[in-house]
């Protein structure tokens, strides 16, 4: 199983900009589809983007759409989250995941799909 660790996280005011990373420790990234997600307190965790092995086909959820950019090097084995124009409702532990089969466009949002999840890093958007 892949271990993921995730950072980038941190405080930042509202439409300001971050960009989280997510390394593997172990096997290479590039033979997995990649998500994240995010859970917020109290909430259930939920799916914000994901991208295929190649990095040819890119999934968002409609709130982040046209936001956040997701995106991977395979050759440094990262996977990279880049967030702009953040809003407070984007505050959460934003989590990566690996998934060794692509499912398709609906599967690869489902977090039930995925086998291997980093531990979290916090975001927290102040207005």
């Amino acid at each position: 199983q892949v271990q993921l660790i995730e950072s980038g996280g941190g405080l930042v005011q509202a439409g300001g900009s971050l960009r989280l990373s997510c390394a593997s420790s172990g096997r290479s990234l590039g033979t997995y589809v990649m998500g994240w997600f995010r859970q917020a307190p109290g909430k259930e965790r939920e799916f914000v983007a994901a991208i295929t092995r190649s990095g040819n086909s890119t999934y968002y959820a409609d709130s982040v759409k046209g936001r956040f950019t997701i995106s991977r090097d395979n050759a440094k084995n990262t996977l990279y989250l880049q967030m702009h124009t953040l809003k407070p409702e984007d505050t959460a532990v934003y989590y990566c995941a690996a998934d060794p089969i692509f499912r398709g466009s609906s599967s690869i949002r489902d977090r039930s799909k995925f086998s291997g999840w980093g531990q979290g890093t916090q975001v927290t958007v102040s207005s």
